[in-house]
């Protein structure tokens, strides 16, 4: 091969490394302003209530046991009883548990940012079957209960909306704040009417908990049997948590979604006690579901995985004027590539700059026709021609939209791009025939004379 056309390709492929250093720091302005948007989100969040998580009802029945030990003696030679008060707590899931939750979402602007506040009306109910002697085999007679309580787990309380009062018959109890149960965290509590312990019992319970959060709602299913019914006016949900849903529909008006656990798919029972033993609470509160309101058009994230796609972008345009420059016999000049490379960089820096404004899909219509006719305008000039240099554009306007295809088939993307890949192998291929190479720069060289 002869040593001018090495050079042009040397040049080309040395433009193509020295374009990075814009691209990484357009890529580090996508990541800045990623992170400004994260941090006023956090403000926002702050000032109002955080992502909620609901666990509970679980009731709480505080006691104290005489305990009783013989000891012995050693001067008297003789046995003698000593008790002492054991303080301790029997814990108890509901056997029954329904959640019917109805949210509605809201937009907190602050300045061109945007943060998405929920209020979930939720209606809890259930039912708790309290075995004979609160399930104490032993001993029974030494157990001194104090009164029982309910206790509700809530991640951020500020969220709570209403006066909470538990519905038991006809009696209407007020929750106080906090749930008195470390490893429920922030919460609220209910004393309950004094009961025999000796006799099974059952205690139906219901309450209405109107609750602000951001972005996500998840709830820990407590129930040996657990329903819970979720259906909001936003039409993007994203179901997270250990158990997607039984059955949900999703529409442009909203979604609706209900779970339905048992205790032998969630093992609460188990992880509760082992959270009582010490061995850690953390299975216990994260067997949890809920549904994240996520934004389906993210700017900074589809801007990041566009700068991706850069350097390959501008590869291919570079190899379609190199293309151009060999089927047509013309000299196009290194700077004449650079200042094309320049342009295709600035497509970033402007889709990044207009997306916070116009929305992704807009920005992008804007900035690539932006590109187009820049590159188009001047590749008519660099060409001689203005049909190659429409050409050309044809070309590149149908590179940006398999790239926007490319933003937005997620789970398709390797796939289309292999395929555009291989195909402009092929059409490459096919133009370059019969072409001889061997004879590219001489015939450059023979025109110049």
């Amino acid at each position: 091969m002869n040593r001018n056309l090495l050079f042009k390709l040397g040049a080309i492929a040395l433009l193509i490394l020295l374009l990075l250093i814009p691209l990484l720091m357009i890529n580090g302005i996508i990541s800045d302003r990623q992170q400004l948007r994260d941090g006023v989100l956090m403000d926002i969040a702050r000032s109002s209530s955080f992502a909620q998580r609901l666990t509970g009802p679980v009731m709480v029945v505080p006691y104290r046991k005489t305990v009783r030990e013989w000891k012995l003696n050693e001067k008297l030679n003789k046995r003698y009883e000593e008790t002492r008060e054991e303080r301790g707590r029997l814990y108890f899931l509901p056997d029954r548990f329904e959640l019917d939750g109805k949210v509605q979402t809201e937009l907190r602007s602050r300045g061109i940012y945007q943060a998405r506040l929920f209020h979930a009306d939720n209606r809890i109910s259930g039912r708790f079957d309290l075995p004979a002697q609160l399930g104490i085999t032993e001993d029974f007679a030494d157990y001194r209960f104090e009164p029982a309580f309910l206790a509700v787990g809530i991640s951020d309380i500020r969220g709570i909306e209403n006066a909470l009062k538990l519905e038991l018959g006809d009696q209407r109890l007020e929750f106080s704040p906090g749930s008195l149960v470390d490893w429920l965290g922030e919460g609220v509590h209910v004393t309950l009417p004094a009961q025999d312990g000796k006799k099974p019992s059952v205690l139906e319970f219901a309450f209405d908990l109107r609750l602000q959060g951001t972005e996500q709602l998840q709830v820990v299913p407590v129930g040996k049997t657990s329903q819970v019914t979720l259906a909001s006016n936003w039409p993007h949900p994203s179901f997270v948590g250990n158990f997607l849903p039984a059955q949900r529909k999703v529409t442009d008006q909203g979604f609706s979604a209900n779970w339905q656990t048992t205790f032998f798919s969630t093992n609460l029972e188990q992880a509760l006690q082992n959270c009582l033993d010490g061995q850690g609470c953390e299975d216990f509160s994260n067997r949890s579901f809920g549904v994240n309101f996520i934004d389906p058009v993210d700017q900074y994230l589809k801007s990041d995985r566009a700068i991706k796609y850069a350097l390959l972008f501008i590869a291919l345009t570079f190899a379609g004027f190199f293309l151009f420059e060999v089927l047509k016999s013309l000299a196009v000049h290194p700077i004449q590539y650079a200042l094309v490379g320049v342009a295709l960089a600035f497509f970033y820096l402007l889709l990044l700059s207009l997306s916070e404004h116009l929305g992704f899909a807009l920005a992008y219509l804007i900035s690539a026709s932006a590109c187009v006719v820049l590159i188009g305008f001047y590749v008519c000039h660099v060409l001689r021609s203005v049909a190659h240099g429409l050409g050309f554009s044809a070309g590149l306007a149908a590179l940006y939209g398999l790239l926007y295809g490319l933003l937005n088939a997620e789970d398709y993307a390797l796939l289309m791009g292999s395929l555009l890949l291989f195909g402009l192998l092929g059409t490459v291929m096919v133009l370059t025939r019969k072409l001889d190479w061997y004879g590219v720069g001489k015939r450059k060289v023979e025109q110049g004379q």
